[in-house]
């Protein structure tokens, strides 16, 4: 008889153990010969040294399915047990499987040629009104070259313009202070990465969201950096956090030059940034319309409505995000 203790490297434990550990208690029963406990990522197993080392041969092929569909079923767990190959969940144009295998994809031609601008380029410019997915597609592209090990991190950051709400009287320290700003970007995180993970990944600073002031004196390597509402930064913040891109890097900038919270008198860096790099090589730059709006429908009726009234009034646009 001998130990083996099994470390669950990539796939979310909440995700491989199933509801109530209804995943793990149907290896067991598969196992009958074996012992076996579980705590976080670790599974200690117990038994004959052959049937052990097939065990762990078993976990780990759960475990690889697990990390790339972020779901484990019973289906998969009989089909890699039986020594089959799991029936794959279709997965033509999906960027990454969100949480509990949520499939997440381009939904229109202009996020499809996004997708193929990131891969083609290491500077990506993608432009818009809100509502169109932008930040979305971002960051589960920067997801999807984590998890498929092609950069080491990811670095998501947004310049801290107050959009009518002064935050400087919030309580709290600067973490909380800057949070509110930060927040478009957690939730799309949420959407796409188990929570223990995501904790795990923040914590060891596999993923850092930072306001764009932060990231002055850096080198950004091995690394997917989103700049998010691009449109509030000045010429030279851009500029600064545009030198940041290091080797094996990829920077996708997104922003809607419609909603610029800038004062009157600053100019806007991504205008400028958009002007200057026009025609330089290896950048790719994506521009959204009305009609790629993927939130609610109304959504895209207040856009148009706005864009008529404003006009007449001479008024600034509302921020939305």
């Amino acid at each position: 008889m001998i130990e083996r203790i099994i470390i669950l490297e990539q796939a979310d434990p909440v995700s491989f153990y199933g509801v109530n550990n209804a995943n793990l208690q149907l290896i067991r029963n598969l196992f009958p010969k074996l012992r076996m406990a579980a705590r976080g990522s670790v599974i200690k197993v117990i038994g004959d040294e052959q049937e052990t080392a097939d065990f762990e041969k078993k976990i780990h092929e759960l475990e690889n399915y697990c990390a790339k569909y972020n779901s484990l079923n019973e289906d998969a767990i009989l089909d890699v047990l039986r020594g089959e190959t799991p029936k794959d969940v279709k997965s033509d144009g999906v960027i990454i499987f969100g949480i509990n295998g949520k499939p997440i994809s381009a939904r229109n031609a202009n996020q499809q040629l996004m997708v193929q601008s990131v891969l083609n380029n290491d500077l990506t410019f993608a432009l818009g009104p809100a509502g169109t997915g932008k930040t979305y597609i971002a960051i589960a592209l920067a997801v999807r070259a984590l998890k498929n090990k092609e950069v080491r991190k990811i670095i998501l950051s947004r310049p801290a313009v107050e959009a009518g709400e002064k935050l400087g009287f919030l309580p709290g320290d600067m973490k909380d202070k800057i949070d509110p700003y930060l927040q478009p970007l957690y939730d799309a995180l949420e959407d796409m990465i188990p929570a223990a993970k995501l904790k795990e990944y923040m914590e060891n600073n596999t993923i850092q969201i930072a306001p764009l002031a932060f990231m002055r004196g850096r080198t950004l390597n091995d690394a997917v950096i989103v700049l998010d509402e691009a449109q509030n930064t000045t010429t030279h913040q851009i500029k600064m956090f545009l030198t940041r891109l290091g080797m094996n890097a990829k920077m996708i900038i997104t922003g809607d030059v419609t909603q610029i919270d800038l004062p009157r008198s600053v100019p806007s860096g991504l205008m400028q940034a958009l002007k200057v790099l026009k025609d330089v090589p290896g950048i790719g730059r994506i521009e959204y319309g009305k009609k790629d709006i993927v939130r609610h429908p109304l959504v895209q009726r207040i856009v148009q409505a706005y864009e008529k009234f404003q006009p007449e009034e001479g008024s600034d646009t509302p921020a939305t995000t």
